[in-house]
């Protein structure tokens, strides 16, 4: 989990948190706010929780920053059975896969755009999360497929072995 606050638009700054699935570089939850609250972070576990439905124990990893640390963040882990993981502090590798998403969405997305509503932003926002990055955004630690594109295959290849089997 991390989250990227240079988001903006006429009406102000919007701040992004993601939770990304490190197996197949999915963004399994994501919220948009208008400030960096615990609730942006906590609604963008939520999304991802029941998306996935992990089993208990699941790491959820993120920076040192006050939402992730806070206690209603901490609760919510714990009601949904996950194992928090942070970051070493200063260490930015700790977190590099989430960092490499926030450089691809600044790059090819954001990178000095200015959105004349905050609405705007958001519906430009899910179409590269949703759209985009996920179903068509070939990774190389993929293989140069889509997220979507490698869980598939990944499905197809254990429907296999288990017929095999």
């Amino acid at each position: 989990m991390d989250r990227i606050p240079y988001i903006w638009t006429d009406e102000g700054w919007l701040y992004l948190a993601i939770v990304l699935d490190l197996f197949n570089r999915e963004v399994v939850g994501w919220s948009i706010k208008a400030n960096m609250s615990t609730d942006l972070v906590i609604d963008a576990l939520t999304m991802a929780w029941f998306r996935r439905k992990p089993a208990p124990g699941a790491l959820c990893h993120s920076d040192r920053g006050s939402q992730y640390a806070s206690h209603a963040f901490q609760a919510k882990l714990v009601e949904y059975g996950m194992t928090c993981s942070m970051s070493r502090k200063g260490n930015c590798w700790d977190n590099a896969p989430t960092e490499s998403f926030f450089n691809s969405l600044k790059n090819e997305r954001v990178h000095e755009r200015r959105y004349a509503t905050d609405a705007d932003a958001i519906a430009d926002l899910f179409e590269y999360v949703e759209v985009f990055y996920t179903r068509s955004r070939r990774h190389s630690t993929l293989g140069q497929v889509s997220p979507t594109q490698f869980m598939q295959d990944w499905i197809t290849t254990q429907q296999e072995k288990n017929l095999a089997a």
